[in-house]
C-alpha cells in the first residue's frame, strides 16, 4: 500500500502532463481546421436599427431595416407602419446582396450596369442591386449587413444604410 501511495502522485502528475499537451494537440490542429469568428448580436442590430432610423427621419423618410449575420442569416427586420409591404423583403435582399459580395448595393448596381462581365448579377435570384445595402465590419471582418428599403431613392436608402455604425464598438459601413 506504501507503494501505491509514494505512486500514486506521480501517475496524477503524468496524466496532468499527457492531458494539457493533448488539449494543445487539439488546439493546434483546430486551429487550421477553424477560423474565429465575430457574431453581431441581438443588441447591436438594435443599435444599427436605430441609427439608421434616426438618418431616416431627418430626412423625413419612413423605411424597413434590415440587419443580416455574416451568413445572410436575418437579425432584425423592422418596418414603419406606412412602408410598404414589398419593401421588407428589399431590405432583406439588399442586405443579402451586400453580405454575398461584401460591397455596397449602391455601387455593386452602377458597376453592374456598366460592366457586360457582371451585368448578369441582377438575374441572381436572392441578389437585389438597388441601393441600400452596405456590409457590416470589424477589425476588417465581414460581420453582416444592413438594408434598407422605402427611402424614395437608392441614394437615400444608401445614405441611410451608410449612416448606421457604432463605433465605440469598431463596427463600421466601410471597410477600414
Amino acid at each position: 500500500m506504501l507503494i501505491v501511495t509514494c505512486l500514486l502522485p506521480g501517475v496524477v502528475a503524468a496524466q496532468s502532463v499527457d492531458s494539457g499537451n493533448e488539449v494543445s494537440k487539439v488546439a493546434t490542429q483546430s486551429a487550421r481546421y477553424l477560423n474565429p469568428v465575430y457574431q453581431l448580436t441581438l443588441d447591436a442590430a438594435v443599435v444599427l436599427t436605430k441609427q439608421a432610423r434616426a438618418c431616416a427621419s431627418h430626412l423625413g423618410k419612413s423605411v424597413t431595416i434590415s440587419i443580416l449575420d455574416a451568413a445572410g442569416q436575418v437579425i432584425l427586420i423592422s418596418r414603419q407602419e406606412d412602408v410598404g409591404p414589398h419593401n421588407t423583403e428589399a431590405s432583406r435582399r439588399k442586405a443579402y446582396t451586400s453580405v454575398s459580395t461584401k460591397t455596397p448595393t449602391l455601387a455593386l448596381s452602377r458597376n453592374a450596369r456598366g460592366n457586360p462581365d457582371t451585368e448578369n448579377l441582377a438575374n441572381l435570384p436572392e441578389l437585389l442591386l438597388l441601393g441600400g445595402g452596405c456590409p457590416l465590419w470589424f477589425q476588417g471582418k465581414l460581420v453582416g449587413a444592413i438594408g434598407v428599403a422605402g427611402g424614395g431613392s437608392p441614394e437615400n436608402d444608401d445614405l441611410i444604410a451608410k449612416s448606421a455604425g457604432i463605433q465605440e464598438a469598431g463596427i463600421f459601413t466601410q471597410l477600414n
